[in-house]
């Protein structure tokens, strides 16, 4: 895929996961040619809105959401200036690619799972969020998503998020809390490789350094914008 393209993939995916996430809680969004919006304020950490092209405007997408104290829009293009409208740049980051490639199991003490069960996902949020999230991923989003764990003697030491919405597969939320960053990386790279053969990986991140070591290229740029 192009640079051009692997944004476009990833910020599809990105909203198609954002959607999934608020449909879980019962907060259905919409998508039109520009952007995915949500007139009604998301879970924590998910945005009110996502644009789909560098086209969309900031009228376009703020005419969709709640643009109230905590609304917030991932600028996927990094193309707005919402800073007129109350908004200030929360964040900025990049979004990444892999070519689809093999991954061999990589070594260590820490083995991976797919999370089947609620008590499960409690678990694997506690660990993921510090219990700062508890109850944000509903059950049912394990239907439609992989959520994948990492365990050393038995206890949840990292983890990610992998979804399949179009070419690619998106990776979000790796987090690595009892063990490295590289150990976390690693794993996901070979469990996406295992459950998705022959899949390009598409994600994004502030810090894209443990991504690029494995075998990750930060593309174009994105910012995520916040209301007071």
């Amino acid at each position: 895929m192009s640079p051009a393209a692997v944004v476009l993939e990833a910020a599809r995916d990105n909203a198609a996961w954002c959607d999934a996430m608020c449909r879980a809680h019962g907060l259905p969004g919409r998508f039109t040619a520009h952007a995915w919006t949500n007139p009604r304020r998301t879970p924590p950490y998910y945005p009110d809105a996502v644009t789909l092209s560098p086209s969309a405007t900031e009228a376009g997408v703020l005419g969709g959401i709640d643009a109230g104290p905590g609304a917030s829009v991932k600028d996927s293009f990094a193309a707005l200036d919402l800073t007129p409208y109350g908004f200030h740049v929360l964040f900025e980051a990049r979004w990444l690619h892999r070519p689809a490639a093999p991954a061999p199991d990589p070594a260590g003490d820490v083995v991976w799972g797919r999370v089947r069960s609620a008590s499960e996902l409690r678990e694997w949020e506690r660990s993921c969020f510090g219990g700062e999230a508890d109850g944000l991923f509903p059950p049912s989003l394990l239907e439609e998503t992989a959520v994948l764990y990492g365990r050393r003697d038995g206890a949840v030491v990292c983890g990610c998020v992998l979804t399949l919405t179009g070419e690619a597969v998106g990776v979000s939320n790796v987090f690595a809390s009892g063990c490295d960053d590289d150990t976390a990386w690693a794993g996901t790279v070979a469990q996406a490789a295992r459950l998705f053969p022959g899949r390009d990986l598409v994600g994004y991140e502030a810090d894209t350094a443990p991504a690029e070591r494995h075998g990750f290229t930060p593309t174009g740029p994105l910012r995520v914008w916040l209301t007071s």
